[in-house]
């Protein structure tokens, strides 16, 4: 969680805002933000209702001309080819949309809320394509019920921090790098905060265009048999995602109570704690982040149960961002002074991700011996 700070000098000399930016729940900047957020998929609501007019009707033919850009390009390719339409709208609403939006306002945080909502969106587009012809139509349900509970956690752990409004806080390693490059934000953003999206949630959907679209892979991506009732993969598919989840609720939730409970501690005239090492995170010092990768590596095996096990390479990209964003959470953590020791020592005696039993301190102990 972002501390409430200022941002830095360097990069109010340049315009950007920083990444807390305090408002009131019925402020123009909070009504403002709700609006951008409810209308910004405008055009990816448009582009559905037009391939389900192109469906009502007959065919498109690519000789209506004019490119994707075109409805009758849109049709053909909406139709024809799923996973490229859904790319298409991604690109241009999401990572080139989003983008514009966050350098006119100076802060980027829109995409954190639609990162719990773009994945039961483009899980949804799968679904209702109209040549959609899943395998197994249990499976299907399965998986889009799962991402949809994924997605309520996630929400409500997002409006939480945020206190229960729009656009408060920017993603605090966007603000970093706007403080490290301040006069070349504007163009380096298009590639940290809008392209770097876009893999990684089409990526972790993979599972759900293989569940709904079976039966159509890439050229490049052979698949397997896929299973046409429900099957193993499917049953330890459910399992993992749960206990996913419920790992990822858990630590949220602890995570919560610790903030609120130093919050008031300062409220009271008492001293923060500086670290939170008890509940599940005694035993690995991201839980949160092992949740998540559990909840979409289960996921996972639905696409795998579909035939393609192609589809695992979308969480095995985000699970290699997200050992990275480990390294960036803890150098941060590690450059504030009055935290340093304090963690050195957490480092030393709890393991990063797997939960471990709790073991002792070597330097620690060796000073004593």
């Amino acid at each position: 969680m972002a501390d409430m700070v200022s941002p830095p000098a360097s990069m109010k000399a340049h315009g950007w805002r920083g990444d807390y930016r305090p408002h009131g729940h019925l402020s123009a900047q909070n009504v403002l933000n709700a609006l951008i957020a409810t209308v910004c998929m405008a055009p990816s609501v448009w582009a559905a209702v037009e391939r389900a007019r192109c469906a009502s009707a007959a065919d498109p033919s690519p000789a209506g001309g004019g490119g994707a850009f075109s409805v009758h390009g849109w049709c053909e390719m909406a139709l024809h080819r799923p996973l490229l339409s859904a790319n298409w709208l991604f690109l241009w609403n999401v990572t080139v949309g989003f983008w514009l939006v966050g350098l006119l306002q100076r802060s980027f945080w829109l995409i954190d809320p639609y990162w719990t909502l773009l994945p039961p969106l483009l899980g949804a587009f799968y679904a209702s394509h109209p040549h959609a012809d899943p395998p197994c139509v249990s499976r299907l349900r399965a998986a889009l019920a799962l991402v949809s509970l994924w997605s309520a956690r996630l929400t409500h752990s997002y409006f939480r921090r945020e206190e229960w409004k729009f656009g408060q806080r920017e993603d605090w390693r966007y603000s970093q790098m706007a403080e490290r490059n301040p006069r070349l934000w504007w163009v380096l953003s298009f590639f940290a905060v809008g392209l770097a999206q876009q893999p990684m949630l089409v990526g972790l959907t993979l599972p759900l265009y293989a569940a709904a679209l079976g039966h159509r892979s890439l050229p490049m991506a052979g698949g397997a048999p896929a299973a046409l009732s429900w099957c193993w993969l499917d049953s330890l598919g459910c399992v993992g995602c749960v206990c996913g989840l419920l790992l990822a609720k858990s630590a949220d939730d602890q995570l919560a109570t610790f903030m609120a409970a130093n919050q008031a501690r300062v409220a009271s005239g008492q001293s923060r704690v500086r670290l939170l090492d008890t509940g599940l995170w005694r035993f690995s010092r991201h839980p949160n982040y092992l949740g998540e990768t559990i909840f979409w590596a289960s996921l996972g095996l639905f696409g795998c149960a579909s035939g393609h096990w192609w589809v695992l390479c979308g969480v095995a990209f985000n699970t290699l961002v997200l050992i990275s964003v480990t390294f960036m959470t803890e150098q941060r953590m590690l450059a504030r002074p009055e935290r340093r020791e304090d963690y050195m020592r957490y480092m030393r005696t709890t393991s990063a991700w797997i939960p471990l039993p709790k073991f002792r301190d070597r330097a620690t102990n060796s000073k004593r011996e």
